[in-house]
């Protein structure tokens, strides 16, 4: 039975690097290489969108929430164990991925995600193929119908895009615009469209605090979604509400991001920090 929880998150720019092999374009100025790779992408898709599809992509920034799963006869809890990006601001990428892999094939815990098994994962895959890191783990655990490759078996990988559109039977959304309706904090003065121009002006702290804030708010849907589908209980969902609660304020005088997180949270709260 798994016994942790690992909810993650990751951020990207296109890979500009792969313009040469894909379209034959020689240049060095990696703008007209980005704007090469999205001209691609327009006629791909026949002008529909210009965003690279996921082997494009090069990861920035890798962040995750680990938590011990507390059971109670039906009911879990989350005892948080640690919440951060992995590796360092001059990490390689290759170094990200491999530890990303090696971290959670070490635990052996369940993902949580939002919209990683259409985006994140498969980024992750291929750009690990790349570099030759081995995942052997991610294919060889479970069974035939509970693995973390079976896009049903929730309990191995809950990704609350697909869970709470009920796998496209309803209309999916971003994870920002549910947590508007479910009072929670969402995104900050940060968003995705802007970690490129962070990544090219050195700002890779920034993106990693982006990335962490994004990975908070991944974990409080899902326990409200836990909470609303008995995975949990109110005693639970306020255990692991006041943990996370308590560990950012203990961060916030030296993160700033996790300060602001609290005061969007509170804000959209009430004052009560989301607790039933």
């Amino acid at each position: 039975m798994l016994d942790q929880i690992f909810v993650f998150d990751i951020e990207t720019v296109p890979d500009a690097a792969v313009v040469k092999s894909l379209t034959g374009y020689d240049g060095d100025d990696i703008e007209k290489q980005r704007e090469e790779l999205s001209r691609y992408h327009l006629k791909l898709t026949d002008g529909r969108s210009n965003f690279p599809r996921q082997s494009f992509h090069k990861i920035v920034a890798i962040s995750f929430l680990r938590a011990t799963i507390l059971r109670d006869g039906n009911y879990e809890a989350y005892q948080l164990e640690e919440l951060r990006s992995g590796g360092t601001v001059d990490s390689e990428e290759k170094d990200l991925i491999k530890g990303f892999f090696n971290y959670a094939g070490k635990y052996l815990p369940r993902l949580i995600s939002y919209n990683g098994r259409t985006f994140d994962i498969p980024v992750l895959k291929y750009r690990a193929m790349k570099y030759g890191v081995n995942a052997e783990w991610f294919y060889k655990t479970g069974d035939k119908w509970a693995n973390y490759n079976q896009r049903y078996a929730k309990e191995w990988h809950c990704d609350l895009f697909d869970v709470l559109s009920d796998y496209g039977a309803s209309a999916r959304h971003k994870m920002n615009e549910i947590c508007a309706s479910l009072d929670l904090p969402g995104k900050g003065d940060v968003d995705g469209s802007d970690v490129m121009k962070l990544y090219d002006d050195g700002k890779i702290q920034d993106i990693r605090d982006y990335c962490e804030t994004d990975v908070a708010n991944t974990f409080l849907l899902y326990l409200r979604y836990a909470l609303h589908s008995g995975i949990t209980d109110n005693d639970g969902y306020n255990h692991s509400i006041n943990l996370l609660q308590s560990h950012m304020e203990e961060q916030a005088e030296n993160r700033q991001s996790y300060g602001k997180f609290l005061e969007l949270w509170r804000e959209s709260s009430g004052g009560t920090f989301s607790a039933f």
